[in-house]
């Protein structure tokens, strides 16, 4: 798997730049990432949830970079600007493969910060491969509460015709999140859409994506994960939002059964979304992990 750099972005002077990065996946998949802080001795992984893109960490990555880390925020296959499967397959052991071969380009091993979806694909990855120097688990477990889980793939398979206008997907996203103030402009929802043969805005993931894939049945994989456990021997968080309706402190109970050396941060305010609705707590808490386990090079001047 090769990575091929193409573009930068930086919204202005102070911010660090971000580098857009293609990978090339073992059936040929093309898949793109953005990448900063390059020449840290400690690099961060982050994968974002289901229906989401990299786009859903942009803050977090600035953040991590100005504290001296190498970040690469990742589009799942099928989501964002990566390809789609053709023909679609999107099991969970394909995007932690997808994970894997990305990481066998570092020259050392990461820390894997995934929300939910991405949360599972660290989870499998470093319990399979050992490739991961930490993990932190985005409200996620193995044993997710199924009417959260549910109301996510209602939303996900909702509106297949899409939107005629980005206020349109506003009300969409602000009914699924009633707890969240809905934001006056809707603009920070066009990285999110893509707009279709038929002139409308439909959500940038593929999506086929849930009916080709085993998280559609997360609860059938609980077992599977807790006996990946035994083969995670670096630090672990997990971040759950106390509002949650996906992560219970039951679940968490489960998994540290499994992960002895599991830390728990509590976000308050904040439900499954957690980076969308306190953003600012989610990079404290993360921030003070990786700091006590895995401090990265001394920050940018």
């Amino acid at each position: 798997m090769t990575a091929i750099a193409v573009a930068e972005d930086r919204t202005t002077a102070n911010e660090p730049v971000l580098r857009t990065r293609w990978f090339t996946a073992r059936d040929g998949t093309k898949l793109v990432a953005e990448t900063g802080g390059e020449g840290s001795s400690r690099c961060v992984v982050l994968l974002h949830g289901g229906g989401q893109t990299r786009h859903s960490w942009r803050s977090t990555a600035l953040e991590l970079i100005r504290r001296g880390f190498c970040v690469t925020s990742l589009d799942a296959r099928g989501h964002g600007g990566s390809g789609w499967s053709v023909p679609p397959n999107y099991m969970l052991e394909v995007l932690s493969q997808d994970l894997k071969d990305i990481v066998a380009t570092f020259s050392s091993k990461p820390v894997l910060i995934g929300a939910s979806m991405g949360g599972m694909t660290s989870l499998h990855a470093a319990g399979t491969a050992g490739i991961a120097a930490g993990v932190v688990l985005v409200d996620v477990v193995p044993r997710v509460e199924q009417t959260g889980a549910a109301r996510i793939l209602h939303f996900m398979h909702g509106h297949p015709d899409g939107f005629k206008t980005l206020d349109e997907a506003a009300d969409a996203v602000a009914a699924y999140n009633p707890h969240r103030p809905r934001p006056a402009d809707a603009g920070g929802l066009v990285k999110n859409l893509r707009t279709g043969s038929d002139g409308r805005l439909h959500w940038h993931w593929d999506p086929n994506f849930f009916r080709s894939s085993d998280l559609n049945n997360s609860h059938l994989l609980e077992d599977a994960f807790y006996e990946l456990c035994a083969n995670i021997h670096v630090p672990v968080l997990v971040v759950h939002g106390r509002q949650s309706d996906v992560v219970t402190v039951e679940g968490i109970r489960l998994l540290a059964g499994h992960l002895p050396q599991l830390e728990v941060f509590q976000v308050s305010g904040a439900g499954h979304m957690i980076t969308g609705d306190r953003n600012d707590i989610f990079n404290a808490g993360i921030l003070d992990f990786l700091d006590r386990h895995m401090p990265a090079a001394p920050p940018l001047a």
